[in-house]
């Protein structure tokens, strides 16, 4: 069966690190390590739980799960060795820099925005879209962001910074990688990344924003409210000023009226204020 993924990495270096796995990646080591397993005495469940577009469209919603089960599919062991390999050393220091939560959402994300783009661009297409690929290039990118001045050392040997090595780890993905390779689910997780981390998006702080949005409401209408109390006090102080000059019984009805409902104004606030 093919794969339109990369059976091949795109690189063979790596920065030296320490032996330090974080939470969320221990956590897609062993799924996606179980998933294969599982792969190998089923592999019809390739067909059922990769990402193929044509079916995805003809029978939906019925495979609506594929975008988010087909990452953690793959195509052979060396396919999901590199690609654990490579979640490890890049992603490591990320999840550590912005916690376990925010990490995960964004991997999965950039998986599924690499779903996305795929069935938007290949709509057609029968060949099953498998591999977590998406959502690594969405951690590269992160990486490439966060700390392009850091050294890899490619063959253990040639130091390159981390800003011309990302770049030219996935041209060469996307030059010497064949027909297999989901090209559509590499870009899609990384424009997905680099939009996010650009845009300095998060959804946790949308929130903040609606509550700050309440707040600016809120503030606008009390200080409406201010104007309103302030002009109603300077019309009430003329009419006062007019009663000490000629008397009360000679004030208008209409400056009575404005009388009566600023005393009713007035009542009303202390009432609350009570409470």
């Amino acid at each position: 069966m093919a794969y339109n993924e990369y059976n091949r990495p795109p690189f063979r270096g790596f920065r030296l690190g320490p032996m330090t796995i974080s939470p969320f990646i221990k956590a897609m080591l062993i799924a996606n390590g179980a998933v294969f397993l599982i792969q190998i005495i089923f592999p019809q469940l390739t067909r059922e739980l990769g990402l193929t577009p044509a079916a995805f469209f003809s029978e939906f919603p019925n495979r609506l799960y594929q975008p988010f089960t087909y990452m953690f599919l793959h195509g052979g062991f060396w396919h999901i060795f590199f690609n654990m390999f490579v979640l490890w050393m890049f992603g490591t220091e990320i999840e550590f820099t912005w916690g376990s939560h925010p990490f995960g959402r964004f991997y999965v994300l950039s998986g599924l925005a690499g779903a996305l783009l795929t069935l938007v661009v290949n709509s057609s297409q029968n060949i099953p879209v498998v591999g977590a690929s998406a959502a690594i290039y969405g951690v590269l990118i992160a990486y490439w962001l966060m700390f392009p001045n850091r050294m890899l050392y490619i063959y253990f040997l040639f130091p390159v910074k981390v800003k011309w090595a990302i770049p030219a780890i996935m041209l060469l993905g996307f030059l010497a990688g064949g027909g297999n390779i989901a090209h559509m689910a590499h870009l899609g997780g990384a424009l997905f990344a680099l939009v996010y981390l650009k845009s300095d998006w998060r959804i946790r702080r949308m929130p903040g924003f609606f509550r700050n949005f309440k707040h600016r409401r809120k503030e606008a209408k009390l200080e409406k409210n201010r104007q309103k109390a302030e002009d109603i006090m300077k019309r009430v102080d003329a009419v006062l000023d007019k009663i000490n000059e000629v008397g009360i019984e000679n004030i208008s009805p209409a400056e009575r009226k404005l009388l009566e409902e600023a005393s009713s104004h007035l009542s009303e606030e202390n009432s609350t204020e009570d409470r």
